[in-house]
């Protein structure tokens, strides 16, 4: 090997070198930075999810890292690290890219039972494509259960989170489906009603804007209130206008009686018939 060589080697180690350190350097102070800015900004370390996590994804450390978050605005449930329990939860609620994973989406398991707060329960009721709002009522969404029977209308219950749509639980599904079943989450009070009131009427869901709490007042609706008025009869049919009384015989009524004591009409629907009075003493 000549001297020539050995110059171009040593120079091209001496720049290696050179640029190991630089990077180095670099690195140093991009992390320096950093913790300055965290410092400054007052930011804390929190779990965040590295990438889109659907119901029932296991968790990792390649699908979850560290990040830094104001500290006044950690949301509750967040982790501070990440630790082999961490790692070995489920996904009970979709997660997005960057979002802070929280006790209240992940469990040891991926049940619906994982879903539900303290206190509250699951109970599911029919629908079909009318009463379930053609299908586009979806996890995550707010109802109102309304209970029609016997010509009546009343809303029994109102603000009710949906848990699943048939066996859907992902409100990240949009498309709308025809669908059998809705899961409600509701109290064991409001738990007892649905089951009621869906042995003896039909139940509706009614969707409404997430965003809308306000509850009340809701009063009953029934065939008075859209204009229907029964008929005579009483047969529970009804009708839009007004009964029209049955045409009394005008023979009946305009024929001499044979007789001078008074004579009363008796209409019975569409039945009419015509009696005579016997006055007081006569035979």
């Amino acid at each position: 090997m000549n001297q020539r060589n050995i110059i171009i080697i040593v120079v091209a180690i001496f720049l290696g070198l050179i640029a190991v350190y630089l990077a180095n350097s670099w690195f140093s102070g991009v992390e320096q930075r950093q913790v300055e800015v965290a410092s400054e900004q007052d930011l804390v370390t929190i779990a965040v999810a590295s990438q889109e996590l659907e119901f029932g994804a296991p968790l990792n450390n390649d699908n979850i890292r560290l990040a830094s978050w104001p500290a006044d605005s950690v949301p509750p449930g967040a982790f501070s690290e990440i630790t082999p329990e961490l790692a070995a939860q489920v996904a009970i609620r979709p997660i997005s890219r960057g979002e802070p994973i929280l006790n209240s989406r992940i469990s040891s398991r991926a049940s619906l039972s994982g879903n539900l707060p303290l206190d509250m329960r699951a109970v599911s009721i029919p629908v079909n494509q009318v009463t379930g709002v053609a299908g586009f009522v979806l996890p995550g969404d707010v109802v109102d259960v309304l209970l029609t029977r016997d010509e009546i209308t009343s809303v029994v219950l109102e603000n009710v989170i949906v848990l699943a749509i048939d066996r859907r639980t992902n409100e990240q599904e949009t498309d709308p489906a025809v669908v059998a079943t809705a899961t409600l989450q509701v109290d064991p009070i409001a738990a007892q009603k649905l089951t009621l009131a869906r042995q003896v009427g039909e139940l509706s869901l009614a969707l409404r804007n997430v965003e809308n709490q306000q509850m009340g007042p809701t009063p009953r609706v029934n065939l008075n209130d859209l204009g229907y008025r029964r008929t005579p009869t009483g047969g529970g049919s009804a009708s839009s206008s007004p009964p029209v009384r049955p045409a009394v015989d005008a023979g009946a009524q305009s024929s001499p009686s044979r007789s001078s004591n008074p004579r009363m009409v008796v209409v019975k629907g569409t039945e009419v018939s015509n009696y005579e009075v016997q006055r007081y003493g006569s035979r």
